[in-house]
């Protein structure tokens, strides 16, 4: 089946934040028409041919740096080669200081409905650290403007577990954020990664993230604050207002087949999954030369899946069902508090009913997620053996 699902990469920054560690290119002048010429040629090649889309989102990098031409020829681009369903949510990501009536009317025009902005924090000496480009007056300036254009679905990112140097003062944050009225907002535990100014500081002594008791701490602030504004605590790391959730993530947690166009881009079609080469000057120079992108792929074996399966469902609010001897541990995580079990549900397959009851882990649990998926996957696999082990040689499973 063709995908319902686009992502599209557009990997432009005016320079790179302190934490960042995505493929980008930073560039004092953005190539519109270069990239937008690439988009096309990789297009052609089928990714979306005869799809009916029903989410479409621009990620980066900086989609925002396209300007409001750029984003409607990127979507003009689209939709010669697939129909964007008229009910789709169609999401670019913008910094505040790209935002403006002009673009906004350009990006509403060309079918944008949803806008995630990258606030991160509503302090200037934060943002400053971070190598952000706007101050924090520009956040609010850039909500009011996007609504002012006729643009409702508004979703805002902050990152929390910042070095205590800063003195961050997080709880403000998060109110300030909430004055704003957005129907989603996405936060992200600061984390170092490889080959990012702050990992150049760590190495140099510097202190560059907050204490894992101050992730916990902050984390379930923000929780708290959320849901008493309203918000569902829907993924990890994502609130939403009702009916706000973000179809296009939500699509990749359920394990949906999606494409992938621009560089560093991943696609999966149910089977495979693929990625394009990172770096946007190969990417280009490929295109121009009618060369494949991809930059390699995997197979997913059952055991991947089952893995995954378990990862994506513990990291939502959907849960996981759970049953036989995995329920004995899966009751000791709920009384710590990490899980919630759901009452059983009868569940048809092959032609059987099982009753198996759904787990949920609670913002506690979604703390150790990592660790409690390992432990269930680890355990699911054992038992997965011990069966194997016990059919008969003349069996196939």
């Amino acid at each position: 089946m063709p995908p319902s699902h686009l992502y599209v990469h557009v990997p432009f920054c005016a320079r790179r934040c302190s934490y960042c560690d995505f493929s980008i290119a930073v560039r004092s002048r953005t190539p519109v028409d270069e990239y937008t010429n690439a988009l096309r040629t990789e297009l052609a090649f089928g990714a979306v041919d005869g799809s009916t889309l029903d989410t479409v989102y621009l990620g980066g990098g900086t989609p925002s740096r396209l300007g409001g031409v750029g984003v409607a020829n990127v979507l003009s681009a689209i939709r010669e080669r697939a129909q964007i369903a008229s009910n789709a949510e169609v999401t670019i990501e913008a910094n505040p200081d790209d935002v403006n009536d002009i673009s906004v009317a350009q990006w509403l025009a060309a079918g944008v409905n949803r806008i995630s902005l990258g606030a991160q924090s509503f302090d200037d000496t934060v943002l400053e650290w971070m190598h952000r480009t706007h101050d924090s007056s520009q956040i609010g300036r850039a909500v009011k403007a996007i609504r002012r254009g006729g643009i409702e679905n508004v979703s805002l990112d902050l990152i929390f577990a910042l070095p205590a140097h800063l003195n961050r003062n997080w709880k403000k944050d998060v109110q300030r954020a909430l004055e704003l009225t957005p129907s989603h907002v996405s936060l992200y535990g600061l984390t170092v990664e490889a080959h990012t100014p702050i990992a150049r500081w760590a190495d140099r002594g510097a202190i560059v993230e907050g204490s894992e008791t101050q992730y916990e701490e902050e984390f379930l602030y923000a929780h708290e604050a959320m849901y008493a504004a309203g918000f569902d605590h829907y993924e990890v790391s994502n609130f939403s207002l009702p009916a706000k959730a973000s179809r296009h993530n939500s699509a990749y947690w359920t394990g949906a087949p999606y494409a992938g166009v621009g560089p560093s881009a991943h696609s999966f079609d149910g089977a495979v999954r693929r990625w394009n080469v990172a770096a946007y000057a190969e990417w280009v120079r490929r295109l121009s030369n009618s060369e494949p992108t991809i930059g390699g792929e995997e197979t997913l074996t059952d055991e991947n899946r089952g893995v995954e399966e378990e990862y994506l469902g513990l990291r939502t609010r959907r849960g996981l069902e759970v049953g036989g001897s995995e329920l004995s541990v899966t009751e000791l995580w709920e009384t710590a508090g990490w899980g919630e079990l759901d009452k059983p549900q009868t569940v048809a397959h092959n032609g059987h009913e099982s009753v198996f009851p759904r787990l949920r882990l609670t913002p506690t649990g979604w703390l150790r997620l990592d660790s409690l998926a390992a432990d269930l996957a680890a355990r699911r696999s054992n038992r997965a053996t011990a069966a194997l082990s016990a059919t008969p040689s003349h069996c196939y499973i």
